[in-house]
């Protein structure tokens, strides 16, 4: 072959081949390689309810129908901010769902197909806040005030995850500071924005498959010549917790998608101090025949496949009998702050933190476990050898109690030890006692 054809050859190269095309082959950049179809099943990748990824702007889908104006997003109760009340309303929610048909989305992000950004927030959640700038009303600026109570009550060293619905998690050096893990640096995983109750206007409503329902105001509650007090030193941790390992471990699996990429530090202890839900279901007659569960429903609105819901979940009976559920309104001494879920949160002991209701402002006794998505459709296991996206979700395991863990602190992950022969280890054993652990190890 000729020199010119030679330099022909090497320039059709130069502009067919695409500069990143080792990386692909490699699958070293896996969110471009797209579908490979061998199949004679035609499948159609695109999407009118997917705008792009990076865009930040609301923008409505193409032949859209018109809104329906006479339908606006109220807040419930007075004194109750950034509460919107959907479970009693399966009409309101249609509605809801009808008006997200008609903007463009971007799609879910899935952060380890490409690096993390060296920023913090870490992720923004574009898509939560544009759910909430459609829906507008009541709950259009619910992103933004949320943030002001992040910056209010949480340490200034937090780790903000994603900014809306907040995650965030204590850096290694301050989570094992104390034993007793501090408000402000308790680490947070929400679902939706963070309401704001007035104390003087809050009741818990107790009701479906109990004797005698009733409605609760926070002194009832309070009042220790109906409930005696009930102080507890507990450890919640949230079922994601280092799930950057997992990514790390078993990438494309599917359990990083949408969600923040935790560490070590979505795991707190603090001591609650509040009222056994067994003495109240008690004060309430007790349980009629048949029930079994209790649904727990959070103020916070929370969003699921274009749907618009109360976050509502469930444990059984049993865990409540045992006085291993109490509601609480006192957080390390103080009252229980926003972002924590004031005036009044479940703390589940020994479950995973998306049982302990934040805002929990209902009580329902039920034959079965909550059929709500959060339950049903989230926080399940699945036969690894087929994962999550091969499967249905009602063929999932309902995650509910999860082993406690320990992790290492110090030295940081593919840190370079210069030692002597024996190495300083520094980590914190994640249980109830959550007390910081020293070891010397020599190799």
């Amino acid at each position: 072959m000729s020199t010119e054809a030679i330099a022909h050859r090497q320039k059709e190269a130069e502009m067919t081949q695409r500069p990143d095309e080792w990386l692909l082959e490699q699958g070293l950049e896996p969110d471009k390689l797209g579908l490979r179809n061998q199949s004679d099943i035609k499948i159609n990748l695109s999407s009118p309810q997917t705008a792009d990824a990076n865009e930040t702007e609301l923008k409505l889908r193409p032949g859209a129908e018109e809104d329906d104006p006479s339908f606006v997003v109220k807040e419930e109760r007075k004194g109750w901010h950034g509460y919107v009340e959907w479970e009693d309303y399966p009409e309101k929610k249609a509605k809801a769902h009808k008006r997200f048909q008609r903007f463009k989305f971007p799609p879910p992000p899935e952060f380890q197909l490409g690096p993390l950004p060296p920023t913090n927030p870490v992720l923004e959640g574009v898509r939560w806040k544009l759910w909430h700038k459609a829906i507008g009303g009541a709950l259009e600026n619910v992103p933004e005030e949320s943030w002001d109570i992040v910056v209010e009550e949480k340490h200034p060293g937090m780790l903000h995850l994603l900014q809306f619905p907040y995650n965030g998690e204590a850096p290694k050096g301050l989570l094992i500071k104390d034993p007793i893990t501090p408000n402000e640096l308790h680490f947070v995983r929400n679902h939706g924005g963070i309401p704001t109750i007035e104390p003087e206007a809050f009741d818990l409503r107790i009701d479906g498959l109990v004797n005698d329902p009733k409605r609760l105001t926070l002194a009832d509650l309070q009042n220790e010549a109906l409930f005696p007090r009930m102080e507890k030193l507990v450890t919640l941790q949230c079922s994601g917790t280092r799930r950057f390992e997992q990514i790390q471990e078993f990438a494309g699996e599917g359990d990083e998608m949408i969600n923040a990429p935790w560490a070590e530090g979505a795991i707190s202890t603090a001591k609650w101090v509040g009222v056994s839900l067994k003495k109240v279901i008690k004060y309430c007659g007790g349980l009629k025949d048949g029930a079994k569960h209790l649904e727990f429903y959070g103020a916070d609105s929370y969003f699921k496949g274009g749907e618009l819901m109360n976050y509502v979940v469930s444990v059984p009976w049993s865990k409540v009998k045992a006085n291993e559920v109490m509601l609480a309104w006192e957080m390390n001494g103080k009252p229980l702050p926003r972002i924590h879920g004031a005036p009044l949160r479940a703390v589940v002991m020994g479950y995973i933190g998306a049982r302990s209701v934040k805002w929990l402002y209902r009580v329902k006794a039920t034959p079965t476990p909550s059929r709500a998505p959060v339950q049903s459709r989230e926080y399940l296991y699945f036969q690894q050898q087929y994962g999550k996206h091969n499967q249905l979700p009602w063929l999932g395991i309902q995650i509910q109690e999860m082993p406690v863990s320990s992790a290492i602190m110090s030295p940081w992950q593919k840190e370079v030890v210069v030692h002597n022969g024996a190495i300083e280890v520094e980590g914190k054993p994640q249980h109830n006692t959550a007390l910081p652990l020293h070891i010397s190890t020599s190799y």
